[in-house]
Parts: C-alpha cells; structure tokens; sequence
C-alpha cells in the first residue's frame, strides 16, 4: 500500500508539461490573463519559476499564500504541517518561509505539477524545509490514522502535533459562474469527503470564495457541537480570491496496534 506514496529524496525532473514563459505569444491563450499576473502569483517569476499549464488555475497568489501562513501561525501551536495537494508550490512555500513549523510534508499526486513545486522551492530558497511526497494525499491520511508503521519514517507524524493545509482542486473554474458555490460538486474531492479525511485534525480549508457557508456550518454541526470556526475572505487589489476556513482540532488521538483512534469515534468511512 505504500509505494503509492514516494518520498522524494531527489528532485523530480523537470518534464515537457512544465513551463516558463517569457512572452506573451508563447502562452496558450486561455492562460494568458494568469501569465500577467505572474508576478502577483510568484514575486520571483523571472528567476526562473516553473508551472505546468494546469497549475496557473490553482496557484494562490503569492501576498495571499503569505497571508494565510502568516494568519495559520498565530493560530496554531502544532509543529508539524501537512499541504495535502501541493500543487505547485505556492502555499507550501509560504508556509516553509515562516520558520514556524519544525516539520513540512507536501502531497502531490501529479508528478509534473510536483518537479514544479520542487524546482519552486529551490528558486525560494526553502527546498531542506520540505519533504516533497508523491502520491494519493487522502491515501496518507487513511495510512496515517489506521496503518502508520506502513508509512515511509520520514512521513509518520503525530497527528496530535500536527496541522492539516487542504487547498483541494475545485472542478475547474465553473464555480465563478454561481453566486454561492455548491461544495458538494467539488470535483474530485468534495466538502464533506475532505472533511471526513481530516478529521478530528485541526485543518485549514482553502474554498472558493463564494463557498456555501451553510454548508460548512451544517457538516461540522452533524459531527460536533459547539465548534466555533473562524472563516476569512482573502482578498486582492478589493476581489476576493478565496474563501479559507480554519477548523479547530476536534478531539486528541490515542495510538495503540492498531493506529490512531479518539475514545469514542464515529464511523466516518462510508
């Protein structure tokens, strides 16, 4: 079951699929508005920085990826970060640029969209903070819980130590088009699919920003009462680009043969 989880101890290569672009004609057309923000997206573009042409779609801007780190970090007391789909670089950069976590692990499953990442990490000079994963994200989390011994040493982690980063694909750009986003046609991952991986870990869900908040409020209400959510519209230049929603730790895990398990769990495996 592990080896579709590869922890890189060397940098993938770089592949046909990823890209830098210097001008304008040499980018593909439904990208090119992203290309001009390029340096709202990643303040060192020009020193070589690499996407693949997916990648422009889900990279947070680099002031609102500072934000949110630096937002995280006065929130939390754990010492362990997981970026469960880490894309190509951008949060889990920000994240290792604050110092403030002893310990980063980034989960990507594409492996274009990860040498990006690598190669990101290294222009920002922040490559030995991070251990660089390639595979299933919500296979980790499953490993984690009920098979940790299966996990390669360098990614077994106390989950009562650590905080989880999910900045989950939305199903392409369609969400723009409602007025308040349905987060149970999140493709492939939906809320409550992502909710139920994470929990009880203390999360931060990156959303759109026209996310149903009834629907946050209603599935965190069905599993816990009384939790009290903190819930930001990170904005630039006055547009939002992202609703963030920090989740508390529900209860501490215990860990027997077994793995890790609450005192009294319910079954969230259907």
């Amino acid at each position: 079951m592990a080896a579709s989880l590869q922890v890189l101890h060397d940098k993938l290569p770089l592949t046909d699929k990823c890209h830098h672009y210097d001008d304008v004609d040499d980018v593909p057309p439904h990208i090119q508005k992203y290309w001009h923000q390029r340096y709202s997206i990643f303040d060192y573009y020009d020193q070589g920085v690499q996407l693949t042409d997916d990648a422009w779609f889900g990279v947070t801007p680099e002031p609102v990826a500072n934000q949110i780190a630096q937002d995280l970090c006065t929130k939390t007391s754990k010492t362990t970060l997981i970026d469960l789909f880490g894309g190509a670089g951008g949060n889990v950069i920000a994240f290792a640029s604050s110092f403030h976590f002893t310990r980063i692990i980034a989960i990507e499953k594409d492996a274009a969209t990860l040498a990006c990442a690598q190669h990101n990490a290294e222009v920002y000079g922040v490559t030995e903070y991070i251990t660089f994963v390639l595979g299933d994200s919500l296979h980790y989390l499953s490993l984690l819980r009920h098979n940790p011994s299966a996990l390669d040493p360098a990614i077994r982690v106390d989950p009562n130590q650590t905080t989880i980063f999910a900045s989950p694909p939305w199903g392409g750009v369609a969400y723009r088009e409602h007025e308040v986003f349905d987060l149970s046609t999140m493709e492939p991952y939906n809320l409550e699919k992502l909710y139920k991986a994470c929990f009880p870990l203390e999360t931060t869900l990156f959303l759109p920003r026209s996310s149903d908040l009834n629907q946050i409020a209603e599935l965190l209400a069905s599993n816990e009462e009384d939790t009290k959510l903190d819930v930001v519209q990170y904005c630039m230049e006055g547009a939002s680009k992202a609703m963030v929603v920090y989740v508390p730790e529900s209860k501490p895990l215990h860990q027997d043969d077994e793995g890790w398990s609450i005192a009294v769990e319910k079954d969230y495996s259907q």
